[in-house]
């Protein structure tokens, strides 16, 4: 994920009373897929109420993932959603954020050294062009399944071909997780 320089500070977004949200940076009004675009670039962004000038960025981006869920694009699972629900209130809360958080800096940095593990274990070997090859396909597997995929009443036989390449990815990732097991012993 590209990283906005951190010296560049957040981009100002405003929201007017009419919904409608202004880029100060670029002078443009945008909507929220805009802003979920940023999000996915690793833009910084914070949102303000144009009159009052609170800071509305958590509620724009609860905003942003409910429409997300709402497109068929589920990402939380239902009994995710009624724990973390049942934790408000709880004498834990305080801590879900930051374990939360935590989470997923984790996952990325797993997905991050799996990619690169992957990599390095074929680096200058014959089986390095096919990692490069499955690794591309494993990221185009993570993609079908990223905001922008398949969408609600899509043509079956498109749910059944991206169906058949992510089980044709699961079965080359397990021959590749064979190889690199023969190759550390």
């Amino acid at each position: 994920m590209k990283k906005h320089n951190a010296g560049d500070g957040p981009v100002i977004i405003k929201k007017y009373a009419n919904r409608r949200l202004y880029n100060t940076e670029t002078s443009s009004y945008i909507t929220l897929e805009h802003l979920a675009a940023m999000t996915r670039e690793g833009r910084d962004f914070k949102v303000v109420d144009a009159k009052t000038e609170d800071d509305i960025t958590h509620n724009i981006l609860t905003q942003i993932i409910m429409e997300e869920e709402a497109r068929g694009q589920t990402m939380l699972p239902v009994n995710f959603l009624r724990q973390l629900i049942a934790m408000y209130g709880d004498s834990m809360q305080a801590m879900v954020p930051g374990y939360l958080e935590a989470s997923m800096d984790s996952f990325r940095r797993n997905h991050e050294q799996f990619k690169s593990a992957v990599e390095g274990a074929f680096a200058n070997s014959p089986f390095a062009e096919i990692a490069k090859r499955n690794i591309q396909m494993f990221e185009a597997a993570t993609a079908a399944f990223k905001p922008g995929g398949a969408k609600p009443g899509e043509a079956p036989a498109a749910a059944t071909t991206k169906d058949a390449e992510i089980a044709a990815l699961k079965a080359e990732l397990s021959r590749l997780h064979e190889k690199i097991e023969k190759l550390g012993d």
